[in-house]
């Protein structure tokens, strides 16, 4: 079997049996292996002869505190979330915790690596797009009223979500649903991707016909239209669809979706609307203005806005600091 050795090491494990085995002197055996007296004296005083750990006995954070560590890793090992998530919600209670002590930690408790449930799937990269993409979609809910359609909206880059109930899911609904979402985003709207389903696009529709209303209105030409994609063309949005039978390629919203539904209709019972309407409203303004988001390096949606519009400010078409709740300081 191979000897792992330190890298500084002048002395293999046959020298070191050699040196406690000999009856010779110290200066002798340092002469006759071209070694530091002080080499040889450790050696004799040694029983073993692999190399030992030279660091701490006891090692600990030089940052954080026996109870601090002991919440950070009993939270690591309750939650299983991901490292960047364990710290984002950590530094709310321990403001001087780093992401590298953090990490630090979790290796010493042999917590750094979490269970592989997903596989070694490869991650897709997206293109990147300025703040202003929405992925819109339309999911069921149920209280003891009945049913409900849940418009969703989420903006690509920004991560910005935009939530509504209505009792009916049709053409005019969505068309409302846009422009009820193009007034409340402090920024513009370029682009909306849709599935082809018939709130959105005529049936059979293989792609929007937004781009030719926007031509016909530019004429002045009388047209009729659908309701959600006129809306596209007088806004000037650029509306895409997906192909047929192909959810993931809308993936964005779809995970948003069955996100809204854990936190609500699959964990609580709502007696009727207006309380599961609340407890929505309640959910994505925490998610808008308070998750902190590992894909937006830590930022919440709305913080990422903020940062955009003193980068972008010809997107935006409010200060977005007038949508933060709370006081203007």
């Amino acid at each position: 079997m191979g000897q792992v050795l330190h890298g500084s090491a002048t002395t293999t494990h046959a020298v070191r049996k050699a040196i406690q085995r000999s009856q010779a002197s110290v200066v002798e055996l340092a002469e006759q292996y071209n070694l530091n007296p002080k080499t040889v004296r450790k050696w004799r005083k040694r029983h073993s002869v692999k190399d030992q750990p030279m660091g701490p006995k006891d090692p600990r954070s030089t940052v954080l505190s026996p109870e601090e560590e002991a919440a950070c890793v009993a939270f690591r090992r309750h939650t299983l979330l991901p490292l960047d998530d364990c710290l984002f919600a950590l530094q709310a209670s321990i403001p001087h915790l780093t992401r590298s002590s953090l990490h630090r930690l979790f290796q010493r408790h042999g917590i750094s690596r979490l269970p592989d449930t997903d596989g070694n799937r490869r991650k897709k990269k997206f293109r990147a797009y300025p703040i202003g993409y929405f992925h819109i979609d339309i999911a069921e809910v149920r209280t003891d009223e009945g049913k409900l359609h849940m418009f969703v909206a989420i903006d690509r880059t920004s991560k910005v979500a935009f939530v509504e109930l209505h009792e009916r899911a049709t053409r005019t609904v969505a068309k409302d649903f846009l422009e009820r979402l193009v007034e409340a985003v402090p920024y513009t709207v370029h682009t909306v991707l849709t599935d082809n389903g018939t709130q959105f696009t005529t049936p059979g529709n293989k792609a929007s016909a937004a781009g030719d209303i926007r031509e016909a209105l530019d004429r002045g030409e009388p047209f009729r239209a659908h309701a959600f994609e006129c809306a596209c063309a007088i806004h000037r949005i650029d509306h895409r669809l997906t192909k047929p039978n192909h959810p993931w390629t809308n993936g964005q919203v779809e995970r948003m979706n069955r996100t809204l539904k854990e936190a609500t209709v699959q964990r609580y019972h709502y007696e009727s609307h207006d309380r599961l309407k609340a407890h929505l409203a309640t959910f994505v303004d925490a998610y808008n203005f308070a998750k902190r988001l590992k894909t937006l390096k830590g930022l919440t949606p709305f913080e990422f806005v903020n940062q955009r519009w003193t980068d972008q400010e010809e997107r935006s078409t409010v200060n977005p600091n007038h949508h933060f709740p709370g006081l203007n300081t």
